[in-house]
């Protein structure tokens, strides 16, 4: 069994989930915000939910509010934006950290899987990348994320196959989904 199936976090309510819970499936974990310039990445990230969660695929959305304190708001304000802005309806979980001495287990493990190979090219690209580095210098070797909308791509058995930074486009995020799904 993969090491990720070992792991717990809290939904958005507090309760423990066991990420064993979700063997079988595909999963795309993503660290979140909602007063973020990627926050209209839960557009896309709901239509793929609805379009491909009958074949086996689940989104976990883990907020965070590390960088520039682009998720402010508690658990239940934060899925009430999500929901009311979005429609989205893939599971919310709580409230996290991604870096740091209090860095969510998941999020380690992920990072350690599949770290970080940069933003791309580009002027937004490079732009991103100034406040990453100005941001995560407080974190030093546990600055595992390193901006919100990172997203994990997991494998039926519970591999990582893949990192898409924030930057990465939605269509090429879908389209190593649905590879997976077959």
């Amino acid at each position: 069994m993969a090491a990720i199936y070992d792991l717990t976090v809290k939904d958005r309510t507090g309760k423990d989930v066991n990420l064993g819970e979700y063997a079988g499936k595909v999963l795309l974990i993503v660290n979140t915000a909602t007063g973020c310039g990627f926050t209209p990445h839960y557009e896309p990230l709901e239509a793929m939910y609805r379009d491909l969660k009958d074949k086996g695929f689940e989104i976990l959305d883990f907020p965070c509010n590390q960088f520039a304190n682009q998720a402010p708001g508690n658990e239940d304000e934060i899925h009430q934006f999500c929901k009311l802005k979005f429609g989205t309806e893939f599971p919310q979980f709580a409230k996290i950290d991604v870096n740091g001495e209090n860095a969510d287990p998941l999020f380690a493990y992920l990072a350690s899987e599949k770290p970080f190979e940069g933003f791309g090219k580009g002027i937004k690209k490079a732009a991103l990348k100034k406040f990453a580095d100005l941001n995560n210098k407080k974190f030093g070797d546990k600055a595992y994320i390193k901006w919100n909308f990172t997203k994990f791509l997991i494998d039926r058995e519970g591999n990582v196959i893949a990192r898409f930074e924030p930057t990465a486009e939605m269509e090429d995020v879908r389209k190593a989904v649905e590879e997976l799904l077959g």
